[in-house]
């Protein structure tokens, strides 16, 4: 399948929403990560500030096919457990208005991780927008890493290959491991700031 092609079948995936955009205008990486101060699915309250150590924040939507990539070839789940293992939270967002593609109640996302076999360490619904919003965040996936000093030290894309085909997992380069491993090694992670690829998140407006 040619490029035009390619691009257009994913649009249409997407339900005519932008299926990539360019990294997020309204951070820059080393700025201090906005405030997130939530409760999450199980009632816990989540203050991305007081948090010790990394800290990755993931958007989704079950419903989007780039989502769905990385969950079915277990991909995600991958990240997840490998991050956690080192000391990571990482917590998934999901800023889907209600009535919009993709919105959840507790009860269905709780639901939707036990299916899924996921371990983020909190999930929060984000149902007005507005930490997506203070974050920039554009698609499903986008990807923040957060240093330990609550700094953007990573943005953007999962990983190198923006399509839906779980096959070519296998040979992207993974920006977010990659940025976790530099962060576990003392270095900047490189590359720090990608476009971020998927469903353009569904927003109230």
């Amino acid at each position: 399948m040619n490029t035009t092609k390619k691009q257009l079948l994913t649009v249409l995936l997407c339900a005519g929403f932008t299926f990539y955009a360019s990294a997020s205008a309204a951070l820059n990486i080393g700025d201090t990560a906005p405030a997130l101060n939530a409760t999450d699915i199980s009632g816990k309250k989540v203050d991305l500030h007081a948090i010790k150590g990394v800290t990755v924040l993931e958007w989704s939507n079950p419903q989007c096919p780039f989502v769905k990539k990385h969950y079915t070839s277990n991909n995600m789940q991958t990240l997840q457990e490998h991050a956690k293992k080192d000391g990571v939270t990482w917590i998934m967002i999901n800023s889907s208005a209600p009535g919009k593609q993709g919105h959840l109640d507790n009860d269905q996302a709780k639901k939707l991780i036990s299916e899924q076999k996921a371990s983020p360490t909190h999930v929060i619904l984000d149902g007005d927008g507005k930490i997506g919003k203070a974050f920039g965040a554009k698609t499903t996936p986008h990807m923040y890493v957060i240093n330990a000093n609550h700094e953007i030290a990573y943005m953007g894309a999962i990983d190198s290959k923006n399509g839906v085909n779980p096959d070519e997992i296998s040979s992207a380069t993974n920006y977010v491991q990659g940025a976790l491993n530099a962060l576990k090694a003392g270095t900047t992670p490189s590359p720090s700031a990608t476009a971020p690829y998927g469903c353009g998140i569904k927003y109230a407006h």
